[in-house]
This record gives C-alpha cells, sequence and structure tokens, in this order.
C-alpha cells in the first residue's frame, strides 16, 4: 500500500510501486483513429458522389472498435487495484477535457451558421437574408420541440438513476437507466422522421449544409451516449457499480448531459431563432 497526494491508502497491482495503471499495449487507438478517417472522408463521399461504401465501413470499423475497446476498458476496470484513487482522478480529468474538445467542435458548427445569420451577404448567392428565401425551414414547435422535451427528460431519468445508484437501490437504478436508453432511441427515430420530410437537402446550399452537420453530428453523439448507456445498464445488471466506484456510469452520464445542453443550443439557436418561412406540411 502507498498513499496518494491526500495522504490516503492507495491499493496497487501486486508487483507495482506506484499508484499508476499502465493499460497494456492495444491495437484499438489507431484502429479507432482509422475508422473515424474513414467515417469523415465517407460523408465527403457520399454527400458529393452519392457513393456510402466508405462510409459504411467507416461506421463498422468505428462500432468494432466501440465494442472491443470497452471490453478491454471494462475489465480493466474490474481488475483488482488497477484503478486507484490517482487513476479514477485522471479518468476524470480526461473525460472532462473530451467533452471540451467536442464542446470546441460544435462551437465550429455555430460559428458557421451565426456568421451566416449576422453577415448574410456573405453567403455569395445574391442572398440578403438568413435563412435564405429560397429555403422552408422546419417548424420548430413541431418535431424539434418533442425532441427537445424527450433530451430533457432523458436528462432527468439518468440522474435519477445517478442518485438510486449512490443509494444502492439497483431497481431504480437498472429501470431509469433503460428509460433513458429508450428515450435516447425515440429521440432518433424522431429526428430520422424529421429528415426524411426535409424540405431541403443536404447540398442546396450552405443553410441546408450547415443544418445538416450540425444537427446530424448531434445525433451521431446521441447514438454513441445510448450506446454508452446500454453498456452501463448491463454493467449495473451484472452488479459492477458500487456507490463508491461507478466512474463507467458516471462518464456515460457526464457524456448524456453534454448531448442535452448541445441540443438545447440547437433548438433555440437554429430552429426557433434561426427560423424562416414554415415549409408546409
Amino acid at each position: 500500500m502507498s498513499s496518494d497526494a491526500h495522504g490516503a491508502a492507495v491499493p496497487q497491482v501486486p508487483g507495482l510501486k506506484h499508484p499508476y495503471h499502465l493499460p497494456d499495449p492495444s491495437p484499438w487507438p489507431i484502429i479507432g483513429a482509422i475508422g473515424g478517417f474513414l467515417t469523415v472522408f465517407g460523408i465527403i463521399l457520399a454527400a458529393h458522389f452519392h457513393n456510402y461504401a466508405v462510409l459504411t465501413a467507416g461506421g463498422i470499423v468505428v462500432l468494432t472498435t466501440m465494442f472491443f475497446w470497452w471490453r478491454e476498458v471494462v475489465r480493466e476496470a474490474r481488475t483488482p487495484g488497477a484503478h486507484s484513487p490517482v487513476v479514477r482522478l485522471g479518468l476524470r480529468y480526461g473525460m472532462a477535457l473530451f467533452i471540451s474538445s467536442e464542446v470546441m467542435f460544435f462551437v465550429g458548427f455555430f460559428w458557421a451558421y451565426f456568421n451566416f445569420l449576422l453577415f448574410p451577404e456573405t453567403q455569395g448567392n445574391g442572398q440578403t437574408v438568413w435563412p435564405p428565401s429560397t429555403v422552408h425551414t422546419f417548424d420548430p414547435f413541431h418535431l424539434p420541440l418533442l425532441n427537445t422535451m424527450i433530451l430533457l427528460l432523458s436528462g432527468c431519468t439518468v440522474t435519477f438513476a445517478h442518485h438510486a445508484l449512490l443509494e444502492g437501490n439497483k431497481k431504480v437504478l437498472v429501470n431509469c437507466l433503460g428509460l433513458t436508453i429508450l428515450l435516447g432511441m425515440a429521440f432518433t427515430t424522431c429526428q430520422a422522421i424529421e429528415y426524411s420530410h426535409a424540405p431541403f437537402a443536404f447540398t442546396g446550399g450552405i443553410y441546408p449544409s450547415v443544418f445538416f452537420l450540425a444537427t446530424g453530428f448531434h445525433g451521431f453523439h446521441v447514438i454513441v451516449g445510448t450506446l454508452f448507456l446500454i453498456v452501463c445498464w448491463f454493467r449495473a445488471r451484472a452488479d459492477q457499480f458500487t456507490p463508491d466506484r461507478h466512474f463507467g456510469f458516471e462518464a456515460a452520464a457526464w457524456y448524456w448531459h453534454f448531448v442535452d445542453v448541445v441540443w438545447l443550443f440547437l433548438f433555440v439557436c437554429i430552429y426557433w431563432y434561426g427560423a424562416g418561412a414554415i415549409a408546409p406540411e
């Protein structure tokens, strides 16, 4: 046993003389990077040439990486002494920095959107209004509002699940996590329905491109967050979380709240404040 920065005893893996965990060599970081590249490159091919092969391959590689890498992380978390207090603190810092990078990712989309909203003449198509007069936007108080209510409710249910975990109530934890997952799936379904009735195409100009990129990447994050919560649901059923050791669930909850907040900005800025002529039903 050694002590952490606060003087608390730190259990160690037998044979180690420090409180830090050194992961075994893994192929998944490089495979995941390749999958991310294929996915982004595939989006470009799909948008410009309607070629979905690379995008499909990238999605498969990303999902495969998520499955096997998360499996390794779960096994690591269950290894006695591997996740000492110092390691868990580092994981929290890492997750916070990851979410910060995701925030900046969406800042780029909002920056592009507000650039054209505040200076519509920079569109370069003769339009001096935003959205362009040729674009009919969604009614913000139709499916977008329903999706907002769904995500806000899911934020409540995942918080209830967290409190149930802290109180050692497994039944409420599993039920609230399951409800959160169903709400995430409902959101994705509603967004797919919305896209199928979109009055504009991705290649229809600057507004459609910014709209689909911002809301589409958010939808992708909802899918990833839902998968994150599904993993947590199975782990909760297997009693792998305790009130004192549950960072995997905590990270999923942080990520889900981040997804909620991004959607609120999308709804207010793009659907409501940026609404133009509403598309006819």
